[in-house]
């Protein structure tokens, strides 16, 4: 009994405990749970205050970052035509593989997959680490191109390989389901519809050469994709011609495919359009020409030019310098063996021979004496000199000793006879031009002398580049006293200044320098600046710039001296050395040129140096009608021989040609038939 009284005791205790604990969190249960869900609700809405005003900024880029990336879109190089709207170049589409290494796998398994597999399809070098080529380390494979890629470029596109085929980039584009990050890229590449008859003109585009990237990127190219022009109007007209990139916003999903343009910052401006004045039928048959006229079994000449101008303007119709080559080898990356043939031909066919080849001008050169002897006199329109085919000149050392005189002959032993100005242009007389340039004791003429010969040439533009608009002009040599004693170290003597007088000695000029001096004495004595750009459009045709005749100097020779030259050249063509550049029904003046050389090719071909007859570069400039000049032409033909057999007939044809004098009438045609 007692103990169970005592159980019953202690029941109750038990039992007001619990009913307390109870109470106490029974009670207030609602209130409690209510509690933990504020407090639970305080940490999220705590949490979600701190991610989206605090840190929002910072994880909405980051997410942009991911999804949303900004593009560079390229825009349109601009075209190039000739005068009459004729396109000499167009845009063709041009395929690149890139690799944007964010989005490829992170797995290295499934990574490795992806890059072998590129590689195979778009046959470049997964891993070139242990591949030598003549004991050089090869160029870097997929795998070295993307461990040099930094933290900046992991979202930017990494170029694999430019210009690939249609059909590779074809099987890129199908398989990129399953190459993340492997994408490929459309942009336009330059494509020369006439290739070699207009490169040295035109010229060509290449990819930014490796130490002039810091550069061009601040002038807002990309080094990765963009080309620049590298010679030629793409050159010399790269500004107007590139355009302006746009720029666009676009959403990728996680494998890098592109979802949607977000926005558009900035429109791509297509490139201006440039107009040359050349005329592209003219070039084609200048060319035609001129090859002919090399390839003659008599000639076999390996290099030539031929220009066509307007004296009026100078407007270039026709430039023409040969060798040649296709510019269209250097748009996907000239191959090593065309490269090596090129560069190493020593005629040089990568240059524009008319306006990087300085050379002896020979007797063409012969018009700036004369134009300058009449202006300061040293010739009138009735002084006369006697040509006997050979002069003796004293040595000055033993004037009394006639066995110690050095003689100097005309190219016609027989000589001349008297002539005047007008006569001694006609014939082309080295005797008479020695005596105008250099003086004679015996006719007690003083001669123009070097000083004064030298300050002409410069009038009429030699010595220094004429400014047209192609980048790799020379400006030629036009030798002074000076000039002599600086370079060798001797004194200038008399004999110098009769070498000079017919254009041979150290006078250098090249063929556009002296048909634009041709020009200054047809026009009348006006200097124009050489133009092959005529205007500049935008994409929809308006006129940008309109590149009018410049005029650089009017020379101070007075109009009746100009027109003593001008008789001289047109009895040139009429009864002197041009015969065959003759036109019935218009009056041609020209002037003929053989100018003796020696240069580093003859001499490795034994055909010049001590004790040998030295080879002649054949040169003809003509103009045409006398009386209002329409055209100009100048012909060089390198070891042709003489220019009145050699170029007068080429440069005929094409004076004729430019006057559709070459085409016979349709009843003829008929009648033939």
């Amino acid at each position: 009994m007692n103990s169970d009284n005592s159980r019953q005791k202690r029941r109750p205790l038990v039992s007001r405990w619990q009913e307390r604990w109870y109470a106490f969190i029974g009670m207030p249960r609602a209130l409690l749970f209510g509690g933990v869900i504020l407090v639970v609700m305080t940490v999220f809405t705590w949490r979600l205050w701190n991610l989206q005003f605090v840190q929002g900024e910072t994880y909405s880029a980051r997410a942009d970052e991911q999804r949303l990336r900004e593009i560079t879109v390229a825009t349109s190089r601009g075209i190039i035509y000739d005068r009459n709207g004729q396109a000499l170049v167009r845009n063709v589409p041009d395929f690149n593989v890139v690799v944007v290494p964010a989005y490829l796998p992170e797995d290295g398994v499934e990574r490795e997959q992806v890059l072998r597999r590129l590689a195979q399809i778009v046959d470049v070098t997964y891993s070139s680490a242990r591949i030598l080529i003549n004991d050089e380390p090869a160029p870097p494979g997929l795998v070295e191109m993307l461990d040099e890629v930094t933290l900046a470029g992991y979202y930017q596109p990494l170029m694999v390989k430019r210009g690939v085929d249609r059909d590779v980039a074809l099987l890129v584009a199908q398989e990129a389901l399953t190459m993340p990050g492997v994408s490929v890229q459309v942009n336009r590449r330059r494509d020369y519809s006439y290739g070699p008859l207009v490169s040295q003109l035109l010229g060509y585009t290449l990819p930014i050469p490796a130490g002039s990237v810091d550069r061009y990127r601040a002038d807002g190219y990309d080094p990765a994709t963009d080309r620049i022009g590298m010679a030629g109007v793409e050159a010399s007209y790269e500004q107007w011609l590139r355009g302006q990139k746009g720029q666009r916003v676009i959403e990728e999903d996680v494998i890098g495919r592109q979802i949607r343009v977000v926005e558009e910052p900035a429109v791509p401006v297509p490139g201006a359009n440039v107009y040359l004045t050349l005329d592209l039928d003219l070039q084609q048959y200048v060319e035609d020409r001129l090859l002919e006229g090399m390839a003659d079994p008599k000639v076999n000449s390996p290099r030539g030019v031929a220009i066509v101008m307007k004296p009026q303007t100078g407007e270039v119709l026709a430039m023409v310098s040969l060798p040649t080559y296709d510019n269209n080898l250097f748009v996907k990356g000239i191959s090593t063996q065309d490269w090596q043939r090129l560069s190493e031909d020593p005629h040089r066919p990568l240059i524009n021979h008319a306006i990087s080849d300085a050379l002896p001008p020979g007797s063409v050169y012969k018009i700036i004496v004369a134009s300058g002897a009449l202006q300061e006199s040293v010739l009138t329109p009735r002084t006369q000199f006697e040509c006997l085919g050979r002069m003796e000149v004293a040595n000055k050392y033993y004037p009394n000793d006639p066995g110690r005189a050095q003689p100097f002959y005309c190219w016609n032993l027989g000589g001349h006879g008297w002539l005047d100005v007008v006569g001694g242009l006609a014939h082309s007389c080295d005797i008479f031009f020695y005596k105008t340039g250099g003086g004679f004791e015996e006719d007690r003429t003083r001669g123009l002398g070097v000083a004064g010969i030298a300050h002409y040439s410069e009038l009429f533009g030699l010595g220094r580049p004429t400014g047209i608009e192609l980048p790799g002009e020379v400006g030629g040599l036009v030798p002074t006293a000076d000039w002599k004693r600086l370079t060798f170290g001797e004194h200038w003597a008399t004999g110098d200044t009769y070498n000079l007088s017919i254009g041979q000695g150290f006078v250098l000029a090249t063929p556009l320098q002296m048909i634009n001096a041709v020009n200054i004495i047809a026009n009348g004595g006006t200097y124009y600046r050489p133009q092959i750009v005529h205007h500049v459009t935008d994409a929809h045709g308006e006129v940008m710039e309109q590149f009018t005749p410049e005029i650089v100097r009017e020379l101070p020779i007075s109009p009746e001296n100009i027109s003593l030259v001008q008789q001289g050249m047109e009895g040139a063509v009429a009864y002197g050395t041009a015969p065959r550049a003759q036109i019935e029904g218009i009056r041609v003046a020209g002037k003929t040129g053989t100018a003796q050389y020696c240069d580093d090719i003859a001499l490795e071909t034994g055909i010049c140096g001590e004790g040998l007859e030295q080879p002649t570069h054949a040169w003809f400039a003509a103009y045409a009608p006398v009386e209002n000049p329409e055209v100009s032409v100048i012909v060089f033909v390198y070891n042709g021989g003489e220019g009145s057999t050699v170029c007068s007939p080429i440069a005929h044809d094409i004076m004729l040609h430019y006057f559709g004098l070459d085409e016979a009438p349709a009843d003829e045609d008929e009648a033939a038939l």
